[in-house]
């Protein structure tokens, strides 16, 4: 974590290969029927996600952290957490940028969308930038949030390529995204308390970054839920 070069480097080449590299590469090529890497790369997901989820309340959210204006300690649990959650966290980050190959090698161009691409990168970022500044306290709030709406969205993706009837559910697909927006809205609660605390410490450089990054994801979800499941509606 001592230079961002090699995560910058990974998500221009991520940028380059769902956008561009890929499909040239699949231009004249039949999709790739993945359905059974794909189920074990869903359950590895869940896993992971479990895994993080678990160790945060462990190690903080349920233990020891409170909610706002929690500082980065330097103790051997601090240690732990830094580890067995921020970069945690951060590997599963990585790895989630699969999620766009799958779809280019499936042919499914249409769901490379900026949202989707925008989304993808910037996770990298933040939880580089988590175990970089802030690998413990405050800020750290999203990782367990964020691994919990992972793990009902890879189940989501695991019985869709289980069972293909769950792919024409709207309810599940509309109350995925509901959750997914309720996560930003949560966290831009708790990045703004950290800006109006009073008598806290904590630098509050961070949530000057996270809080129009989460308004941003917020207003792109809600567009999406809004043109998919509202408009759309209307339009029926």
């Amino acid at each position: 974590m001592k230079t961002p070069w090699p995560g910058l480097l990974i998500i221009a080449i991520y940028i380059m290969t769902v956008c561009r590299w890929l499909p040239d590469c699949m231009k004249h090529r039949p999709p790739y029927d993945l359905r059974k890497s794909i189920v074990l790369y869903n359950i590895f997901q869940i896993i992971c996600c479990i895994y993080v989820l678990y160790q945060s309340l462990k190690l903080g959210w349920l233990s020891r952290y409170r909610i706002v204006c929690e500082p980065i300690g330097d103790g051997p649990e601090s240690m732990d957490y830094a580890w067995k959650v921020c970069y945690a966290y951060f590997v599963i980050k990585l790895m989630d940028l699969l999620d766009t190959v799958f779809f280019v090698l499936r042919k499914k161009q249409n769901q490379v969308t900026f949202l989707h691409v925008y989304h993808h990168m910037g996770m990298v970022a933040v939880a580089w930038g988590i175990v970089k500044w802030v690998p413990g306290g405050h800020m750290t709030l999203m990782i367990p949030i964020n691994s919990f709406v992972h793990i009902i969205m890879y189940t989501y993706y695991l019985l869709t390529v289980w069972d293909e009837s769950y792919k024409k559910s709207l309810w599940w697909k509309k109350h995925v995204t509901q959750v997914q927006i309720i996560q930003f809205t949560i966290l831009l609660v708790h990045f703004i308390a950290l800006v109006i605390a009073k008598d806290c410490s904590l630098p509050r450089q961070p949530a000057y970054i996270m809080i129009p990054q989460n308004l941003f994801m917020f207003l792109l979800f809600s567009e999406f839920y809004y043109k998919t499941y509202v408009k759309s509606k209307k339009d029926n």
